[in-house]
């Protein structure tokens, strides 16, 4: 099996050097932080058709962690177009963060979509450095579809940490490696290396709930799905939240 992917992984390789020529000359980063905003656009529309049912049962328990004011204080990590903002609850105060300042223009359209919002400001900037955002200072962090392209997801874990104020809560729903005996991982292995530069990072094979397992929060509610997808290779998920201590 190691070798039929390795002789696989081979042939996309050779299919996809042209991508890897350009990587090499520091032209396809550009090129790519600029497409994929467009790309979000309308995968995010599909994606949000698709996993509705369960973004509305993970985000059913926001407005729970809403500070003294009734408020509630959230900040988006990796927010992308802005395709959640539909499922947060009336007068939520909305910070942003990502690391691409091309999505601010779509951004914006989604805040104009979304009056029910108090929408605070857009900060970019990657998850694993937020410093322009306070210590303890939001009730809830959220992160959809992020955790599969940061570079350091203990890092960004422990900015999470950071900026939650105590009994505050992470909030998360992200597409994961499948079990190793399936084909389904057999073709994320061969087609990880394309993927991780058609895709701007993402990465097919990560097993994100060891890093959520290991972080410092109290309690961890995480599960393992099968997400009604079009696309095989990202159907296995995980969602859940966790608490802060």
């Amino acid at each position: 099996m190691a070798i039929a992917i390795f002789i696989l992984r081979l042939v996309v390789c050779a299919l996809a050097s042209p991508m890897y020529v350009l990587h090499f000359l520091g032209v396809w980063n550009w090129f790519c932080k600029r497409w994929f905003p467009y790309f979000m656009v309308k995968f995010s529309v599909i994606y949000n058709e698709q996993m509705a049912s369960k973004k509305r049962e993970l985000f059913s328990t926001l407005q729970e962690f809403a500070g003294p004011s009734g408020k509630l204080s959230l900040l988006e990590v990796g927010c992308g177009t802005g395709t959640n903002f539909k499922f947060y609850p009336p007068g939520c105060r909305v910070t942003c963060v990502d690391p691409n300042p091309n999505f601010e223009k779509f951004l914006i359209k989604s805040v104009a979509e979304n009056r029910h919002l108090q929408f605070e400001q857009f900060v970019v900037a990657p998850g694993e450095n937020m410093h322009q955002v306070a210590d303890g200072s939001v009730d809830v962090v959220v992160c959809t579809l992020v955790l599969c392209s940061v570079k350091n997801q203990e890092q960004i874990l422990r900015e999470v940490c950071r900026v939650l104020r105590p009994g505050g809560a992470f909030y998360f729903m992200e597409h994961v490696s499948a079990e190793r005996s399936t084909w389904n991982y057999f073709w994320q292995q061969v087609l990880d290396p394309a993927w991780f530069l058609l895709f701007d990072g993402c990465e097919l094979t990560r097993e994100s709930w060891k890093a959520l397992e290991r972080a410092s929060f109290s309690k961890l509610k995480l599960q393992h799905i099968q997400a009604p997808l079009s696309w095989e290779l990202v159907r296995p998920h995980i969602y859940g939240k966790k608490e802060q201590l």
